[in-house]
């Protein structure tokens, strides 16, 4: 049985990322990552993004977990002892570990049907199944205009295919950006190709003479070689909850990212912890936060006591257009918009209770640490008073 100092559960960014944090508190201990993956921990952003646009898949590899620990890759954990101290994987492995951090990030929510003309759009196989597809004259409908539908979208559209996009909500982005904001995105994507159902959700999906027939909210139906999901992500809470941790919208953490249990972290997508900018507990499922809660998890499991405070930002490309957002962007959140250029460039506050609580920099560059220190200031802030507080 392999027993290492510390053992991390996923193979992703995060788990990347506490591998660099251990090393920077202790240079000897023994680390192991098991990954369901086959591949090393990579970035995942680019795979949506650069990708798409002519970089080579030789960019997104990291080195940290690499170089640092000890991997085991294309194998998924079944059972943690926490009493133990000793995880068990679907080939009957069993590791021992000192500290644990479970990184094991989310699965797709998935469509009711199984069909290889599905890609859930999260993993580098993913990239890897679609990329070659958006080479050949089919048609490829993306399910749901979140931030992943947004970015699929586009990308597919740029390879010149045909896509349309079904839409539940009013508009792309909805549960982010304001309504008019929002609908001004699905005339954007409309004047670049795609063909845009918004206010229309799933009823049904089924197979029919080799193409995916979607069966709509609104009674229609929309056929396509190509399904692309983005239905978001659900946390993989199943080892933490079989583990006995606490368990809310994902792994509940304190500010050292350490579980219920005191020999066990969480870090990434998985794990929900109190922001003090905020002053709540959020879950957050981007780079940022996976890069650097992931660092400091690793630290503290080497000894160190670092609080993660940091407040996340997230960023996404849409054809030309381009943002970056910090802090609760919510479009239930009162939102006081100052635009140098309507729906081009500017700058979205959203308020509650007369602080601001999130900032979307709309093709609006280098604020982001602005941002986030007029959402640590304490206010109150009048719709007037927000107008050329950004950019700085």
């Amino acid at each position: 049985m392999p027993d290492y100092t510390y053992l991390i559960i996923g193979g992703g960014m995060t788990a990347d990322a506490a591998t660099a944090g251990i090393r920077d508190a202790d240079p000897a201990g023994s680390i192991g990552l098991i990954g369901a993956e086959p591949h090393p921990p990579y970035n995942r952003p680019p795979l949506s993004k650069a990708l798409w646009k002519g970089e080579s898949e030789d960019t997104i590899w990291r080195t940290g977990a690499k170089t640092a620990a000890q991997l085991h890759l294309g194998r998924r954990v079944v059972s943690v002892d926490a009493t133990g101290r000793r995880v068990t994987d679907d080939r009957g492995a069993v590791y021992g570990y000192r500290k644990l951090l479970l990184a094991t990030g989310g699965s797709p929510r998935r469509l009711p049907l199984e069909t290889e003309q599905i890609v859930y759009y999260r993993t580098l196989d993913d990239y890897r199944r679609l990329r070659p597809l958006a080479t050949e004259p089919l048609r490829f409908a993306v399910i749901g205009g979140g931030f992943i539908g947004s970015e699929v979208a586009a990308a597919l559209r740029l390879q010149g295919r045909d896509v349309v996009m079904l839409i539940p909500e009013a508009g792309v982005g909805a549960r982010v950006f304001p309504a008019d904001l929002s609908r001004f995105l699905v005339e954007y994507y409309g004047e670049k190709g795609v063909t845009m159902r918004v206010g229309e959700g799933m009823a049904g999906l089924e197979r029919r003479a080799g193409k995916c027939v979607v069966r709509t909210t609104t009674g229609q139906e929309l056929t396509a070689e190509v399904v692309v999901a983005g239905l978001g992500i659900q946390p993989s809470v199943e080892l933490a909850e079989q583990a006995g941790l606490r368990v809310g919208n994902g792994i509940e953490v304190d500010e050292f990212c350490r579980s219920s249990h005191p020999d066990i972290y969480a870090a990434g997508d998985v794990a929900s912890f109190h922001n003090p900018a905020l002053d709540a507990r959020i879950r957050v499922e981007h780079e940022d936060n996976a890069n650097t809660m992931g660092k400091i998890a690793g630290q503290n499991m080497a000894g160190q006591s670092v609080r993660y405070t940091h407040l996340p930002f997230f960023y996404s490309d849409l054809f030309e257009l381009g943002y970056e957002a910090v802090g609760d962007v919510d479009s239930r959140l009162e939102t006081v918009a100052d635009w140098k250029t309507p729906f081009r460039e500017g700058v979205v506050y959203y308020l509650k209770d007369r602080r601001v609580r999130g900032v979307l920099l709309w093709n609006t560059w280098g604020q982001v640490d602005h941002a986030r220190a007029l959402i640590a200031e304490p206010g109150p802030f009048t719709s007037q008073a927000l107008k050329g507080r950004l950019p700085a």
